[in-house]
């Protein structure tokens, strides 16, 4: 079976060649695998069809609706004016504003696309006018807005933890200290960066400035506290929490801000439609291959291998952020998730990492590869709102990346910044 499984994987890569998009490439390769083992073809769509009966996939949806509403109700502009109040005054501070802004944005919309087209348009023109490159403000703006999935909501961990049978609350309370970690290494990037070019120095608007931008952005930045409060508080589910906060959205377009109407309204939903169909549908022949992967025995074979040739947790972590950095460069981070997790996670269990952990260092890898050429979707999204080619993007995107890097071998040494806050606050029995 596993000769078979390699076999099937040839026909996944003909496929993907060939041009077909991926969630076709990945459901072909299941057909021919049950047909070539002698199976019915009919498991194929039964498999399918059992991956979408989860409750906990019931928040990716509604994580895409919320993100979405959020960005039509222009919520980003008051966070964006609320970060520059506290440190846009220091030297590099537009570009310290930008990291904040997205570190906020993140406790709402959960994806790096979602972040860096929020909050791109208006942090990149505010460098630009201070003085910076626009390859500079745009790399920035990329790099920062890689913080949007690992800050809860995230919805790769939702997906992650319906696949991984892991606690996506667990996961979302992993994903805070990481995510300050990047904020600050980010800031940390820039304080160098911001000395060498001599970016100047902005006039400090006073404690009535912070304030006045914090009064009018107040529900804004509320929306982080109102989900991981009802999450910590048990008032509601993390899948609740969706519905919660998407809620919580509308409530703020309609009638706080006034900046939604209801002719905005369907365009929003086919937006966040669309998505959740390309969502869906890669989760489902991820269902239906992941089956075949495990009638296969495919993880069996490869887990033996790992544990004979890595002697100890932290060897076995190293090699898979290295695996993983390669696969995010090439492959959409919820399609990578779904095609690796019944290979590594089983392997992750026998060197006794937490699921919980692995999730997180699986996630960041895939993220980076979003901000990595050749196929980075959030270098494509900035270097078009920067209005500079993808080659340029690329190229500034690269010391960038240094942080980060630094970032993710921490929370792969020390576990405890990932699994302490979610040990604390919601221990496992």
């Amino acid at each position: 079976m596993t000769e078979l499984m390699v076999e099937i994987a040839g026909v996944w890569l003909l496929a993907v060649l060939a041009g077909l998009p991926l969630f076709a490439s990945m459901g072909l390769a299941a057909f021919a695998f049950v047909h070539l083992a002698g199976l019915k073809d009919s498991i194929v769509p039964q498999k399918m069809a059992q991956a979408m009966n989860s409750f906990p996939l019931i928040a990716a949806p509604l994580f895409i609706l919320m993100g979405n509403i959020l960005g039509a109700a222009k919520i980003t502009d008051r966070i964006v004016a609320f970060a520059s109040s506290i440190i846009g005054w220091v030297r590099g501070g537009y570009a310290h504003a930008s990291i904040l802004a997205s570190m906020i944005f993140a406790g709402m919309v959960g994806s790096a696309v979602a972040d860096a087209a929020g909050t791109g348009a208006i942090e990149i023109r505010a460098m630009r006018r201070a003085g910076y490159r626009p390859e500079t403000a745009a790399a920035i703006n990329a790099a920062a807005a890689t913080i949007g999935p690992i800050i809860p909501p995230s919805l790769p961990m939702v997906i992650y933890g319906v696949s991984a049978d892991a606690s996506i609350g667990r996961l979302f309370l992993a994903g805070v200290v990481p995510g300050i970690l990047m904020g600050v290494s980010l800031m940390v990037m820039v304080a160098f960066v911001a000395r060498r070019e001599g970016f100047e120095r902005s006039k400090f608007g006073g404690l009535s400035a912070i304030g006045k931008s914090f009064i009018d952005g107040f529900w804004a930045l509320m929306a982080p506290v109102v989900l991981l409060g009802g999450m910590f508080s048990g008032i509601f589910t993390p899948t609740e929490a969706a519905a919660a906060a998407t809620l919580y959205a509308l409530f703020l377009g309609f009638v706080v801000y006034r900046t939604l109407t209801l002719a905005d309204m369907p365009r929003i939903l086919i937006e966040s439609v669309e998505t959740t169909g390309l969502v869906t549908a890669l989760v489902m022949v991820a269902g239906a291959l992941g089956w075949c992967m495990s009638v296969s025995r495919l993880p069996q074979a490869v887990t033996p291998l790992l544990t004979g040739t890595f002697h100890g947790p932290i060897p076995f972590l190293l090699m898979c952020n290295l695996v993983l950095l390669i696969v995010g460069c090439f492959m959409e981070t919820l399609a990578a998730l779904l095609l690796l997790i019944p290979i590594m996670v089983p392997a992750a269990h026998s060197f006794g990492v937490d699921s919980v952990q692995f999730g997180l260092i699986m996630i960041f890898n895939l993220i980076l590869g979003t901000i990595h050429p050749p196929v980075g979707v959030v270098l494509f999204v900035t270097s078009r709102i920067a209005g500079i080619s993808y080659e340029t993007m690329s190229r500034a995107i690269l010391p960038w990346l240094v942080p980060l890097l630094c970032v993710l071998l921490l929370i792969t040494v020390f576990p405890v910044l990932t699994m302490g806050l979610p040990n604390w606050a919601m221990p496992t029995k």
